[in-house]
């Protein structure tokens, strides 16, 4: 008779996602796999679910930077580049689709990626999606940081980054850490202003996106543009 080895708690995700695919665990098993160990007195498992009630969610875990993860018990080195290239992956696997022609005819998908980049970020960033003549992504830059105002995110920069790039069409996105998706007068003053510059290089603005930790609102959608 051969004695089996007991499963640990990290083991038996594992098993179970090899044995039924990764849908039927939890996102405390998924983040148990990937963290491998717990620490004293709370297991694999156990510190997925602390993580997860830490950062309300997997979406604040996975968009947390590096000094906030290092500071919390549990999370060294190893299991904090761990999550940081996730959350990465994450981001450039929206962005082949934006590339690939898939996802600006569909305005959730470019949503789900801006949400991925600037969602939960403590300081407004704007960023400029530059499109080519079939509506797919060129390329993303950030064109601004801090308080969003017409005189922060310069016209000119972004027309010569359009021209650069040979951009047809431009998406803007910013965020909004107060988590209210509601566009400002400087929002709205900035998009008319932007918009009517870009127009003068035959440059369309498609959009301007607020973004918040939940998700984002489209000033096309709701007829601002």
């Amino acid at each position: 008779m051969t004695l089996q080895t007991p499963h640990t708690n990290a083991e038996r995700p594992r098993e179970r996602l090899i044995a039924h695919g990764a849908h039927v665990l939890t996102s405390a098993e998924l983040l148990a796999i990937i963290l491998r160990t717990g620490i004293k007195g709370c297991d694999a498992i156990s510190l997925g679910h602390r993580l997860i009630e830490r950062f309300n969610g997997l979406r604040g875990l996975l968009s947390a930077d590096a000094e906030i993860l290092l500071g919390i018990t549990g999370l060294g080195t190893a299991k904090t580049c761990e999550l940081l290239a996730i959350n990465e992956l994450n981001r450039r696997a929206l962005e082949e689709d934006l590339k690939a022609g898939q996802a600006l005819d569909q305005p959730q998908r470019v949503k789900h990626y801006c949400t991925a980049k600037l969602g939960h970020l403590a300081v407004e960033h704007c960023m400029a999606l530059y499109l080519d003549s079939q509506f797919r992504l060129i390329t993303a830059e950030e064109v601004s940081r801090g308080t969003l105002t017409q005189a922060s995110v310069y016209p000119r920069e972004v027309i010569k980054a359009g021209l650069r790039h040979h951009a047809a069409a431009l998406i803007l996105a910013h965020n909004h850490p107060s988590g209210i998706a509601e566009p400002s007068e400087a929002d709205l003053a900035l998009t008319r202003h932007l918009k009517h510059a870009l127009a003068l290089v035959d440059i369309r603005l498609l959009d301007h996106l607020i973004v918040t930790a939940s998700g984002a609102i489209s000033l096309a959608e709701l007829g601002r543009i």
